[in-house]
């Protein structure tokens, strides 16, 4: 899986800034954040779940 360097963060900020304006920035990368971390604790959560159900299993 290729991995993202540097250039190519600047080339997707700057995309960002054209697309949004440097206004909307903050406001866009906050719900970026806000639905990343969403992600994450869903992710999280079906790992706790999935490791509960393989203890219970197991005893």
């Amino acid at each position: 899986m290729p991995t993202l360097g540097a250039p190519e963060l600047l080339l997707i900020l700057l995309i960002v800034l054209l697309i949004f304006g440097a206004g909307k920035l903050p406001e866009v990368f906050r719900s970026l954040g806000s639905g990343i971390r969403e992600f994450r604790d869903a992710a999280d959560g079906d790992k706790k779940k999935q490791k509960e159900e393989d203890d219970l299993i197991s005893s």
